[in-house]
C-alpha cells in the first residue's frame, strides 16, 4: 500500500520513469529548459557545501561530434542536440580533493533526474577513470588540466521509449547486516 501511495508522487513517478535514453529527436532544448537543468545540478548535495562542480554546455554540432568519436559508448551524441559535461575542480580544497567524484555524481544524477521531469532524455556517458576518455574530452573542450572530467550527460527530446523500474531485487538488499 505505502509502495502504491509513493508511486503516486510526482517525485518518485520522475525517479521510477527515468531510463537512459541514447536516441533523441533532432529538435534543441530550449534555453530556459537548459539553465533549469543546471540549476538541479548545482541543488545536488556536496561534502561540506563545497560544490567543486564544473558544467561545459555543448550545442556545437562538430564538437558533439569530435565527443562522439572519443567514448567508446558516447554514440549517442551523435544524434543529441545538448551535452553537459560535469567536471570537478580537485584543488578546489581538501573537501574537494576527497569527495568531487561524490559531489559530481550527485550534480550528474540531478542533471538526468532534472532533464526528465521536463520531458527530455538522458544518458550518462561515463568519463572518468578511464585512462585516456579525460584527456581527450579535455582536449576537445579546452578543459584546464587541472579540472578532472566525470562525466558527460547527452540530452535532448526523446527519440525512443522505455517502460518505467519497477521493483527491488531482492537479492541486493540488506538488513542491519550482510
Amino acid at each position: 500500500m505505502i509502495i502504491l501511495l509513493q508511486h503516486e508522487h510526482p517525485a518518485i513517478r520522475t525517479l521510477l520513469g527515468r531510463r537512459s535514453i541514447r536516441r533523441f529527436e533532432g529538435r534543441p532544448v530550449p534555453e530556459d529548459a537548459v539553465a533549469l537543468i543546471l540549476e538541479c545540478a548545482c541543488a545536488a548535495p556536496s561534502a561540506a557545501n563545497n560544490r567543486p562542480w564544473h558544467f561545459v554546455v555543448v550545442d556545437d554540432r562538430s564538437k558533439l561530434d569530435a565527443l562522439a568519436g572519443v567514448l567508446p559508448y558516447g554514440k549517442a551524441l551523435f544524434q543529441a542536440p545538448l551535452a553537459v559535461v560535469v567536471c570537478g575542480d580537485p584543488t578546489k580544497s581538501d573537501m574537494s580533493r576527497a569527495y568531487w567524484e561524490e559531489d559530481c555524481s550527485a550534480a550528474m544524477e540531478n542533471i538526468l533526474v532534472g532533464a526528465w521531469a521536463l520531458g527530455i532524455g538522458s544518458v550518462w556517458l561515463g568519463v572518468h577513470p578511464v585512462p585516456g576518455r579525460s584527456e581527450a574530452v579535455r582536449q576537445i573542450l579546452d578543459i584546464p588540466g587541472s579540472v578532472s572530467v566525470l562525466g558527460i550527460a547527452a540530452l535532448g527530446y526523446p527519440g525512443e521509449e522505455k517502460g518505467p523500474h519497477a521493483g527491488v531485487d531482492p537479492g541486493v538488499v540488506h538488513q542491519n547486516r550482510w
